[in-house]
């Protein structure tokens, strides 16, 4: 009786530790996959942020080469018909490029040591801070240069002026910041694994956001007026009272 009880007690002993050991393992391990599901979703959310706004940055530098093209063959027109001057000369300075970025991707991916560590590949990490360089170039050296020049030297106001102006450079350089920028872009989804339709996909999802946000405000203001206006006829209601 003795040696079976005792075999008993060993096998109940070894029975709890195993399941003890099999709880602790399931239970570390499920929090360990919980924890790195979460860490891919992060990932992927900041990479299809940053691919969506590199996407939407190439968007307005393909404007501004096409405006830059369209300015060049006006002067053309111009070149050949000067009798054109009032009606391509108002074309002209509205036709200028500008820089419609929000920098708020681009200070959240560079300034956020854990963003960075989050998406875990310095490759990708270098193709975004070159591509936003190149952005800021855009910027700078072809949409503020333009303006200075525009404003400060009112080169449209007449003929020789409007034919003075030269776009060359600005079609040069945009060209090639545009071609950098697109090959970076490509290198970037790559890299990443982002399709087209997925950036599409996040980018009306992203506007669909921003409409419901913008609809809530809207709703509160309303509300806001509402209340107002009602305690300004309550308290017009009162002054009559006295």
């Amino acid at each position: 009786m003795r040696v079976g009880s005792g075999l008993s007690s060993w096998k109940q002993f070894l029975l709890a530790m195993l399941a003890t050991t099999i709880s602790i393992a399931l239970t570390f391990g499920t929090a360990a996959v919980i924890e790195y599901n979460k860490k891919q979703k992060e990932k992927r959310e900041i990479v299809m942020m940053v691919m969506c706004d590199m996407d939407k940055s190439l968007a307005v530098v393909e404007r501004a080469d096409s405006m830059i093209m369209q300015s060049m063959d006006l002067q053309l027109q111009l070149a050949k018909d000067t009798t054109k001057f009032s009606q391509i000369h108002f074309s002209l300075a509205r036709m200028m490029p500008i820089p419609e970025f929000a920098n708020t991707t681009e200070n959240i991916f560079s300034s956020s040591i854990e963003s960075i560590n989050t998406v875990g590949n310095v490759l990708f990490t270098e193709i975004v801070a070159a591509f936003y360089q190149y952005r800021t170039l855009f910027k700078t050296n072809v949409c503020d240069s333009i303006q200075s020049i525009a404003s400060r030297d009112l080169p449209f106001t007449t003929v020789e002026g409007t034919l003075d102006f030269d776009y060359s450079i600005y079609a040069l350089l945009n060209h090639e910041l545009l071609h950098s920028m697109q090959q970076l872009f490509i290198q970037g989804k790559q890299m990443m694994s982002v399709s087209d339709e997925e950036i599409e996909a996040y980018r009306k999802e992203r506007e669909r956001l921003k409409a419901d946000m913008e609809d809530r405000e809207k709703s509160r203001q309303s509300t806001m007026e509402t209340v107002m206006q009602l305690q300004r006829e309550i308290n017009a209601a009162r002054e009559r009272i006295k």
